[in-house]
């Protein structure tokens, strides 16, 4: 059945014609691609390769970066759709567009050498290569500053020693954004999957985000040649940068997920008879419906604001941290209140609402968690930082 969305308040007049038929043309391939086969890519802990040129050719990865570099050139409202149809099949197929996109694209389109850019980005907006976006490590999550991960100057290059753990893509990545810290400063550098000494074993055994891969990344006195080492980075805020679009593109993901839970409890709500009539028709559903709803519509009017503040060029990190913190919350909240309509059938796999709450256990806690976006939010507000 042909899936329409949800708009109780007519946002669709917000997009434009081009908005619409990205998102449509998004909507249609995660229908037709993405549906059918991702319950056994999740029980079975691997990802759907076999969409990823597919991604590549509807200009996913990538999407508002420069046509110069094989890229769309969309705007950010545009791109924000894009992650909200993908999540809407899995958070794990939106995390593998966003870290291309996001996390590896970009940072090296803003921290890179022009020759960075002309060798990496097109060959990763064409899905020819894959990435992934090293900052975490085992002890330091919420501190990206306590990272130990060190790099060490030599001839020709740099010697990097240390780990990074969480890292989505990690496995199959071509190339890894790795964060390091060169005489006590972070800085980039792209490392290559078969650079002596790096490797990346697959971490097993998760009960969220399994139709997605996550790995470790271990450094074991790797060289990185001098022309891997990104030249415009400046400290711990350039990796901070490149976690403010993934965000963003998070708060718009997450819309997928509840849209999905919202219609699956209503369309089992109108057709659930239960002492001779639909539980819809009984107050206490009608009430978790319209408290689904409702938040639903306000966060799809908070990322379209926000977007729009991107495109204008006006956006701050603290209003990208509002809107992830709220969206990936209300969005748990509305899995939960869909599991508890749809009763013990809400557990089945035949309906995608406990795959949906499992995978945003992790998004909620990933890119920032809500207690650290609500501190950022709280140092902004009132200018004190509440961190230490």
């Amino acid at each position: 059945m042909k899936f329409n969305g949800v708009d109780y308040y007519l946002i669709d007049e917000l997009f434009s014609e081009e908005e619409k038929l990205i998102r449509n043309t998004i909507r249609e391939f995660v229908e037709d691609n993405v549906i059918p086969v991702i319950e056994k890519h999740y029980r079975e802990g691997t990802f759907p390769m076999q969409i990823v040129p597919k991604l590549a050719e509807l200009g996913v990865f990538g999407a508002t970066f420069p046509a110069k570099y094989g890229c769309a050139e969309l705007n950010n409202v545009a791109y924000g759709l894009i992650m909200q149809e993908l999540e809407r099949g899995d958070s794990g197929v939106r995390s593998f567009a966003s870290v291309q996109s996001a996390l590896v694209m970009y940072p090296i389109l803003t921290f890179g050498s022009e020759e960075q850019k002309n060798h990496w980005l097109p060959k990763i907006a064409k899905g020819e290569k894959i990435g992934c976006f090293g900052l975490t490590e085992p002890d330091y999550g919420s501190n990206p500053a306590g990272m130990i991960t060190r790099a060490e100057k030599v001839d020709a290059g740099y010697i990097l020693n240390g780990a990074k753990m969480w890292i989505t893509n990690g496995t199959i990545a071509d190339v890894a954004v790795v964060w390091a810290k060169l005489n006590g400063i972070v800085n980039g550098f792209l490392v290559e999957k078969d650079f002596k000494g790096f490797s990346a074993p697959e971490m097993k055994g998760k009960h969220s985000l399994r139709a997605s891969i996550t790995s470790e990344l271990v450094f074991d006195n790797v060289f990185v040649p001098e022309s891997h080492f990104l030249p415009n980075t400046s400290g711990l805020k350039s990796p901070l940068m490149c976690l403010n679009q993934a965000r963003y593109g998070i708060a718009w993901g997450v819309i997928g997920s509840m849209m999905v839970a919202y219609t699956q409890a209503l369309g089992y709500a109108k057709s659930r008879i239960q002492f001779s009539k639909p539980i819809a028709a009984y107050q206490i559903t009608q009430t978790k419906l319209v408290h689904m709803l409702t938040e639903i519509t306000k966060s799809q009017l908070l990322v379209l604001q926000l977007g729009r503040l991107k495109d204008e060029g006006k956006l701050k990190h603290t209003q990208v941290s509002l809107a992830k913190r709220n969206n990936c919350e209300v969005a748990l909240e509305i899995c939960r209140i869909a599991r508890e309509i749809l009763g013990a059938n809400g557990i089945l796999d035949e309906y995608p609402i406990m795959r949906h709450m499992a995978n945003l256990e992790s998004v909620k806690t990933y890119e920032g968690t809500h207690e650290m976006h609500t501190l950022i939010i709280g140092e902004d507000i009132t200018g004190f930082s509440a961190f230490e």
